[in-house]
């Protein structure tokens, strides 16, 4: 093994990382860029004082330089029963942006990215710094407002497939 690359099979990675269990969301931007979204299950908290999350998105995502060129984008966190919607804005379902948004209705909060009316809660945040690593872009948000939705089930992903918590 020459180089950190080698370290671990690429194929035995995504199996390993498969088995962990994650909340399913469908993020936002919209702005000069344009209006997109994209299914993500890396997702996390940074901090609470101030409030930070970051999203993993990845680099030849054609939303990417989207999210970066709008400096804001929204966290919808999935209910349930919301399998379609993030089928579609995981790009599965061949439907266009403008046809993927109207799968759901849309308000806006502080930063004008997105956010779904019937998530179980949604992060607007402003971007506030971007790491480039390996294959993806390590996105950090300051929360600017968050939304609390309905307390029903929730949607997660679990090897390979949705699940309703």
């Amino acid at each position: 093994m020459d180089t950190l690359t080698d370290l671990v099979d690429p194929a035995m990675f995504r199996e390993a990382m498969s088995r962990l269990v994650a909340p399913v969301h469908v993020v936002t931007t919209s702005g000069e860029g344009g209006a997109c979204g994209l299914t993500a299950s890396a997702v996390t908290s940074v901090s609470d004082r101030p409030p930070i999350v970051l999203v993993c998105v990845n680099r030849k995502s054609l939303t990417n330089a989207a999210f970066k060129l709008n400096g804001s984008f929204c966290i919808n966190t999935l209910e349930g029963n919301q399998q379609g919607l993030a089928e579609a804005f995981a790009g599965r379902t061949g439907l266009t942006m403008p046809e993927r948004f109207a799968l759901g209705s849309w308000v806006t909060l502080a930063t004008g990215a997105p956010v779904l009316e019937s998530a179980r809660a949604s992060f607007d945040c402003r971007l506030t710094e971007v790491i480039e690593q390996g294959s993806h872009s390590v996105m950090f948000g300051l929360v600017e407002a968050v939304r609390v939705g309905p307390n029903d089930s929730a949607l997660v992903y679990l090897d390979r497939t949705y699940h309703r918590v």
